[in-house]
């Protein structure tokens, strides 16, 4: 029996703004850090609308540098949904690539690996069709911003 070969669809970009980051020093697994989550923009042809000034990245940053990526944030959507985003994924590449992203400078995003799975959820039934799909994304780091390409694994 042949099964469906999955394709993705784009659903939106995110433009995700940032406080500074708080950091909590050394866990059990490495530098534990968190970015809060303060705004931003949904944009794209399935969802559209603003990020709302709550939620956060609770990352791990390892000592080979990869950074494990756990953010819970939310948005509304133009016509008045509330949808939760929860996002998880890894951010890795070279270390003076990691560096200057560290350093707040803009770099190639096809210069690293940041990748990540997102389940969204919202009570909304005019958006119901998101908490019976799954998503990737993939990211870019920039001083004070995160954006991420949103797709729909169909």
């Amino acid at each position: 029996m042949d099964l469906p070969t999955p394709s993705l669809h784009h659903v939106c970009t995110l433009m995700v703004d940032l406080a500074p980051i708080k950091t909590l020093g050394k866990g059990r697994a490495g530098e534990r850090r968190i970015i809060p989550i303060i705004g931003g923009t949904v944009s794209g042809p399935e969802l559209s609308g603003r990020i709302l000034n709550l939620g956060a990245d609770w990352q791990t940053v390892f000592a080979d540098g990869m950074a494990e990526l756990d953010t819970r944030y939310a948005f509304e959507t133009d016509d008045g949904a509330t949808i939760e985003i929860i996002n998880f994924g890894y951010r890795h590449g070279p270390a003076e690539t990691i560096a200057a992203i560290a350093r707040g400078e803009q770099v190639d995003p096809d210069s690293y690996y940041m990748r990540t799975h997102a389940r969204l959820e919202t009570g909304d039934p005019r958006y119901e069709w998101v908490n019976k799909t799954l998503f990737v994304g993939t990211g870019a780091r920039n001083e004070s911003s995160v954006q991420v390409e949103l797709y729909a694994l169909r």
